[in-house]
């Protein structure tokens, strides 16, 4: 473990990360900062055992991917209280993340040595054939809003193909960053594979340019993702971005309205609406766009907002209350440029950070609603002629992330699909990561893809061998 929790700062340690309860602004733990030295011998571990652990046999490596996976089902509740804790996560949620988690490492753990066997070629050799080698030493930049499930669907399959990580959490959740790196240590994974330094946003700086890391993957806002693009690709090293979103959701004239609704309550209040691939713009056929909006802002409605540690809640703390102010804005300035409140929109009083869900209809081009990435329990409804102008104005939107269309018929969803500069449409269903697909953006929503056997194969030399 790398950045040591203590209740104050004692003997000299300057501590730099606090874990903060979002529902009610008590300060939990303070973390010191991984100091300079810690990390070079971090980076210098991981270099060294990769070397190792990559001319491993698949099958033993993974090995551990089995062992997480059943210690993430036993553990899961107490990984929930600190994502609950840290982040506000509803513990249910946090539950069901621990469990997708465990769902990639059993995943991965059946199809890796597929994934990663050799694809023989026909030429004029007398063999050649393509063989996918460990890169080395891997950075993660991850976010706070699903601190579990977004760690396990990079570290997963980079393990998998012989690579060492090294995790650079959110400065908000340092006991969920520990915990995981505790995880794999206890799943039997060799020491130096896994670690994780405890830093501050701009720390990362000085582990992206270091030598011994090869590669750079982040998730996060896509102004962070332009900064450490910029500073990867400085010193030619590969990237994944996973950036913002601002996900369309279609509804057609022929959808089942009823449904379509209710689906599109759950997919903008998903992890209280701090999600990349929530639905954000709900674009409506005219024609049924006053039922959708009835009985869409009923659903809304109906969301419990509450202490993410009672059973019964389901819409938890936004994450810090800066983010809570920075949506309260949002909101008001789209209001200024003509859009109507039906629902919501008012920060409560009390503690917390905490905002209730909100509709907002009429929103047009221009205002935040539209333009910007909403992380937050915010729907814009958005009124449209027909299917053309639909397309339309999913498209005019600087993300790429994922996009849903809700129509009576799948082959209508299917061809509109083509169309919508999306890295995944869903029809008829919610947007959802899978360890089976591939995941990731277009556009400022990021490049690279992560899960399924493209996300393995991101962090693999692609190695050609001819013999004649």
């Amino acid at each position: 473990m790398h950045g040591r929790s203590s209740a104050r700062s004692a003997g000299g340690h300057r501590v730099s990360l606090q874990s903060i309860n979002p529902a009610t602004g008590t300060v939990l733990e303070r973390f010191e900062e991984t100091a300079p030295p810690q990390v070079d011998r971090i980076l210098a571990r991981a270099d060294t055992e990769w070397r190792d652990w990559s001319r491993r046999p698949v099958a033993q490596r993974v090995a551990p991917l089995s062992a997480a996976a059943r210690l993430l089902r036993d553990r899961k509740e107490r990984y929930a209280r600190f994502m609950a804790l840290e982040m506000g996560k509803p513990l249910e949620q946090g539950v069901a993340e621990a469990e997708k988690c465990a769902w990639a490492c059993d995943y991965y753990a059946e199809h890796a040595s597929a994934m990663l066997a050799e694809v023989p070629r026909q030429t004029d050799a007398s063999r050649s054939y393509i063989r996918f080698d460990a890169i080395g030493v891997v950075l993660a930049i991850m976010p706070w809003n699903f601190p579990f499930w977004q760690v396990f669907r990079f570290a997963v399959p980079a393990l998998a193909a012989g690579n060492a990580c090294v995790l650079k959490h959110a400065p908000n959740v340092p006991r969920c960053a520990v915990e995981i790196e505790r995880l794999w240590k206890d799943a039997g994974l060799p020491e130096g594979l896994f670690q994780s330094v405890l830093l501050q946003n701009e720390g990362a700086a000085r582990v992206i340019v270091d030598p011994r890391v090869r590669a750079v993957t982040l998730t996060g806002s896509d102004r962070a993702g332009s900064v450490v693009g910029e500073q990867a690709a400085h010193h030619l090293k590969k990237t994944v971005l996973e950036l913002g979103g601002s996900d369309p959701f279609i509804v057609l004239e022929d959808a089942v309205v009823s449904r379509a609704a209710t689906v599109a309550a759950e997919a903008r209040l998903q992890n209280s609406g701090q999600s990349c691939i929530a639905a954000k713009r709900f674009i409506v056929v005219e024609r049924v766009a006053d039922e959708f909006l009835e009985l869409f802002t009923e659903a809304m409605r109906a969301y419990r907002v509450g202490d993410p540690l009672d059973a019964g809640t389901q819409i938890g703390p936004q994450a810090r209350r800066d983010l809570r102010d920075n949506l309260q804005r949002q909101v008001e300035s789209s209001v200024q440029r003509g859009a109507r409140i039906v629902l919501g929109g008012r920060v409560p009083d009390g503690p917390g950070a905490f905002y209730p869900p909100t509709v907002l209809d009429a929103v047009q081009p221009g205002s935040p609603a539209f333009d910007e990435e909403t992380f937050g329990p915010v729907a814009a409804v958005i009124r449209v002629r027909d299917e053309v102008d639909a397309i339309r104005i999913a498209n005019a939107s600087a993300y790429g992330l994922g996009a849903s269309v809700w129509t009576a018929d799948p082959a209508r969803g299917e061809r509109i699909a083509r169309d919508i500069d999306v890295g995944s449409v869903f029809v008829n269903g919610l947007v959802k990561s899978d360890p089976r697909l591939p995941f990731g953006g277009v556009k400022r929503s990021g490049y690279g893809r992560e899960l399924s056997e493209y996300g393995l194969r991101e962090f693999v030399n692609v190695k050609t061998v001819w013999v004649a």
